[in-house]
């Protein structure tokens, strides 16, 4: 069962990004408040549900949502930023685009950056914890999957439509056979052969 608060605050926001893993696109991170009384049978943690279940959730939670945000960091910005404070700016990006100012914010994982003068509190596994929490990991892989799901029309040898952009076998076995694109971040090993290399 999820909780619907951690602080007690009424606006209290809850952030999470997708897309930390890949090899290829943007990080995505959504920003969520909801509303005290919110519950849904099967909000859950996005990675515990089926792709056709977050879908049917996605307007779900922007319809009931006090206030919703999603904002993307781009695969040259994650190559300069590196990951983690890709994810971090996205989130902060997120919270930034709200039309209402939270009182508190809880973040999935361990690490954050100060945002504004709100007090947060990060929570390892918060996504199967927290309602606000479980609905930013939707919203953050729905909209990036559609994102990925749109640019495999490009480039279709890459299977995004399938993969995401995660490291699968078959995505790798593309950029062996045609090279990296200019959606792969170009700081990540996008080979395990190159992590041979530098041994």
């Amino acid at each position: 069962m999820l909780h619907p608060n951690f602080s007690g605050f009424t606006l209290e926001v809850g952030t999470d990004e997708a897309g930390r893993g890949c090899l290829a696109g943007p990080v995505v991170a959504a920003a969520v408040i909801l509303p005290t009384d919110f519950s849904h049978p099967f909000l859950n943690d996005s990675k515990q549900l089926s792709e056709k279940k977050r879908q049917e959730l996605r307007p779900i939670i922007e319809e009931n949502a006090i206030a919703f945000g999603v904002s993307f960091v781009m695969q040259d910005e994650v190559d300069e930023l590196n990951v983690l404070q890709a994810s971090i700016t996205a989130m902060h990006r997120a919270i930034n685009s709200l039309k209402i100012i939270p009182e508190f914010i809880i973040v999935d994982g361990n690490k954050f950056r100060n945002y504004e003068q709100i007090p947060h509190q990060t929570i390892v596994k918060g996504d199967s914890k927290y309602l606000s929490i479980a609905a930013a990991s939707i919203l953050a892989k729905t909209y990036r999957d559609d994102y990925m799901e749109k640019i495999h029309q490009e480039f279709p040898n890459y299977f995004w439509n399938k993969n995401k952009g995660y490291p699968t076998i078959e995505h790798r076995n593309a950029i062996r056979k045609f090279g990296a694109t200019i959606h792969h971040r170009k700081t990540f090993k996008l080979l395990p052969e190159q992590l041979k290399l530098e041994l």
